[in-house]
């Protein structure tokens, strides 16, 4: 005898069917096929038997399967009228009579050993959770019968309805498994490399199948069934569709994340009709806690007791069908709850779906209650689930504050979209309060501070959009925003504002490549900011200020300034301790003798701010850390180091939110594949990164673009001079108006020994010789020898 288990959808029917096939190639077997369905109950027993015999009866060995029947099993027989003519059966109902159970269970095994002797029988029954007692008791007396009659007994079970159930099934397994040889296989759920293999069999399209992969094997929790049915949703609703190129898809993934196909709802709502209605209830009050839950949570929902709460959900838990345990949890309180998750995301959906919007409301409000009481002063930590609570509850007035904290704190880690959204809920909410004095007084919005009369309110909102817009790359808007703050704070007489705005502006102007701009908002921000605070910034403002006038300085060519601030910088840090802006420092003193190119300086201070980093948090500023350091290894010919160090930080970061920062780290690596001979891949790079400066107005960006992009077509064999020559005249433009005077150099060298490589000796003497002059005078002997030796090289000896 086997038993396949597995739950619902799992793939236990198609691999049933698959084994029938495959047998009936190799032996001509005879098979009986019976399927229990939930509707059978108890009071029907043997019908999937009878439906079992009733096939066989009615198929090629019809003939031969009555006759066995008629010989060896009446009782059985008398119950088919199908399988005879209307007299036979009347007939056999008068000889037959009341049969007791033990007369139908030995009539039945005979008649089965009997139907073997000609060709080997499998007898199939499905779905034995819904099954029989009286079935169950045949299964049982049939396998510990030592004869060896040449039939198989095949058996599929859901092992979580059997236990629900508490079914009779579980004690006769163990019994089978113990005195007879009853073999088990248990279905698993999909892995990644499953769903890739189905995905590319069903559409042929590699690339297709590689997109949906991990997004369905997710959605669907690995689940055969549910795979199934989400890729035929996906074709109904022509979301995938057949070109003449083949299967494409026809809108993004994120469609998938939504979509609950009508067969899946209808199976999880069957599911959930087997349990007592208060378990439902509790299931659907746990999905509006959400996909992980609490006892804690789910018990003020539905206000019973934790204890209650706690051992409906671990016996739920225990059945293994919805929920999962997922230990306990301990909230600043003192209270200690247990935790469970449900076991698919789908669960979760349909059972929330289902809630009255008036219930969804009423439990997202005691739940978003109960866990602010519970966190008290540190509910901040979990800003967004308990907004999301009081928003769905419609108590906009407590979710506003919560709303605020989860966007400042998705912009401390650089998830900018996610901000972005958080704020835009908080205006929204506030928008439909009423124009009361209270309400107005929960506003973190400019509409409402300006209602209110109040400067300092309006000035902090406008500060979190100042920051905003320089990460998204709209300088000129960061601008605007910023002059406004400093106007309301010089106003008010603020001074930590003003210099919080200076902080901005600074940034903005440095973005922009307005280095003497971003010089004076620098020194502004230090007059009026405290030394040694953070005033809830990321790094010490001070820190910061110091910083930007050593790099804006280097770009200016005031290499010595430049230096001063940067040993300033690394002072204050190491005054603090404080790792964030001691990372900084190092990167503010080392990037100022990168760009004079002092190496033996540069490296090592490069190197602990990179170290710092991945310490710290190696996702959110990683990009910017890699890019500094990156290009320090280029220029010291250790490419492979560069690209490794540049690729790793690609790979470790999914995405890089600061639109300055994406420019930056383009260019590093740019830099880096020109430098390896990679000159293809090195000019996407750079074309990329001046699209996106040129799109956002950073100028100082668009020059070194330029300049990288001359450098890299100047390489090419044959060099392209006209298209060279043409990026360098771009830059130079650039430069001469931004006064960067290193880059300057950097083009001038570059057009030298361009008009070198190309005969054009004249030009080539009088721009080489205007970057040594350059080179000279800011003291970067590190190139200054390269362009003396292309000179010497063109003058000749």
């Amino acid at each position: 005898m086997g038993i396949i288990a597995g739950e619902a959808g799992i793939g236990k029917t198609a691999l049933v069917d698959t084994f029938v096939v495959q047998a009936s190639t190799v032996e001509d077997l005879c098979v009986g096929h019976g399927q229990y369905v939930e509707s059978y109950g108890a009071g029907e027993p043997y019908l999937p038997v009878l439906e079992a015999l009733g096939r066989l009866g009615r198929g090629p060995d019809g003939p031969r399967v009555v006759s066995v029947l008629r010989q060896y099993a009446p009782s059985w027989l008398a119950q088919m009228p199908a399988l005879l003519p209307p007299t036979e059966w009347e007939a056999l109902q008068r000889i037959v009579g009341t049969t007791g159970q033990s007369r139908m269970l030995r009539e039945l095994t005979e008649a089965v050993d009997a139907l073997t002797t000609e060709r080997p029988l499998v007898f199939v029954l499905e779905d034995l959770h819904w099954s029989d007692r009286a079935t169950l008791e045949w299964l049982a007396y049939v396998a510990r019968r030592p004869d060896l009659a040449r039939r198989f007994i095949l058996g599929t079970y859901r092992p979580v309805e059997a236990v629900v159930q508490t079914h009779p099934l579980r004690t006769i397994l163990t019994e089978l498994r113990q005195h007879s040889p009853c073999v088990e296989l248990a279905l698993d759920y999909l892995s990644e490399a499953d769903v890739a293999a189905y995905l590319g069999h069903r559409f042929e399209a590699p690339q297709l199948a590689a997109y949906l992969t991990r997004v369905l094997h997710r959605r669907t929790m690995r689940n055969p069934l549910f795979l199934i049915a989400v890729v035929d949703e996906l074709v109904r609703q022509r979301v995938v569709t057949a070109g003449p190129e083949g299967w494409e898809m026809q809108a993004g993934v994120e469609i998938i994340t939504a979509m609950i196909p009508a067969t899946l709802r209808a199976l999880i709502e069957i599911q959930l009709s087997h349990l007592r209605l208060e378990d439902q209830a509790l299931l659907e009050a746990a999905s509006v806690v959400g996909v992980d839950c609490s006892a804690a949570a789910v018990a003020a929902a539905v206000e019973r007791t934790e204890d209650d709460v706690e051992a409906r959900c671990m016996e739920l838990a225990y059945q293994g069908q919805f929920l999962y345990a997922g230990g306990h949890a301990e909230w600043p309180d003192g209270t200690v709850t247990a935790c469970y998750g449900f076991r698919h995301t789908l669960y979760q959906e349909v059972l929330y779906q289902r809630i009255p919007a008036g219930r969804q409301s009423r439990w997202h409000a005691r739940i978003g209650t109960r866990l602010a009481h519970g966190f008290g002063e540190q509910a901040g930590e979990m800003a967004a689930v308990l907004a999301m609570h009081l928003l769905r509850s419609r108590l906009l007035v407590q979710a506003v504050p919560y709303l605020r904290q989860a966007g400042e704190m998705a912009m401390a880690r650089s998830a900018h979209r996610e901000a972005e959204n958080y704020f835009e809920q908080a205006l929204s909410a506030l928008a439909q309060l009423p124009e009361t004095h209270d309400t107005r007084e929960q506003g973190e919005a400019e509409t409402f501070a300006e209602a209110l009369h109040d400067p300092l309110r309006l000035g902090q909102v406008l500060l979190f959009l100042t920051n905003y817009f320089n990460q998204a790359g709209d300088y000129d808007q960061a601008i605007t925003t910023a002059q406004r703050v400093l106007a309301l704070a010089t106003a008010a007489g603020e001074v930590v504002l003003q210099g919080s705005a200076n902080h901005y502006l600074g940034q903005s102007y440095e973005y922009q490549g307005n280095y003497r701009r971003a010089l004076d908002s620098a020194v502004a921000s230090l007059d009026s900011t405290p030394r040694h605070e953070c005033l809830g910034m990321v790094f010490l403002p001070a820190v910061t200020s110091y910083v930007r006038l050593a790099t804006c300085h280097a770009e200016l060519g005031r290499f010595a300034e430049g230096q001063t601030f940067g040993e300033e910088v690394l002072q204050i840090a190491e005054e603090v301790g404080h790792p964030a802006s001691l990372m900084r420092a190092y990167q503010g003193l080392g990037l100022p003798a990168l760009h004079q190119g002092d190496l033996p300086m540069a490296l090592p201070l490069l190197e602990w701010a990179m170290g710092i980093c991945q310490d710290l948090d190696p996702t959110a500023r990683l990009p910017e850390m890699a890019a500094a350091l990156g290009a320090a290894y280029t220029l010291a010919g250790r490419i492979a180091e560069s690209l490794s160090l540049l690729t790793q930080a690609q790979k470790q970061t999914t995405a890089i939110a600061i639109v300055f920062i994406q420019v930056l780290y383009r260019l590093s690596l740019g830099e880096a594949q020109m430098m390896a001979g990679h000159l293809e891949e090195a000019h996407a790079l750079a074309e990329r990164a001046l699209a996106l400066a040129h799109t956002h107005q950073a100028r100082g960006q668009q020059a070194y673009a330029l300049r990288l992009l001359g450098d890299i077509v100047a390489r090419r064999e044959p060099p392209e001079s006209a298209l060279a020559e043409a990026h360098y005249r771009q830059a130079l433009a650039l430069t001469d108006e931004l006064n960067m005077r290193p880059l300057q150099a950097h083009c001038y060298l570059g057009l030298g020994t361009l008009y070198g490589r190309v005969g054009r000796q004249d030009h080539a003497r009088a721009e080489l010789s205007t970057a040594i002059a350059l080179y000279r005078s800011l003291a970067m002997t590190f190139w200054l020898s390269q362009a003396e030796a292309a000179l010497a090289e063109v003058e000749g000896p």
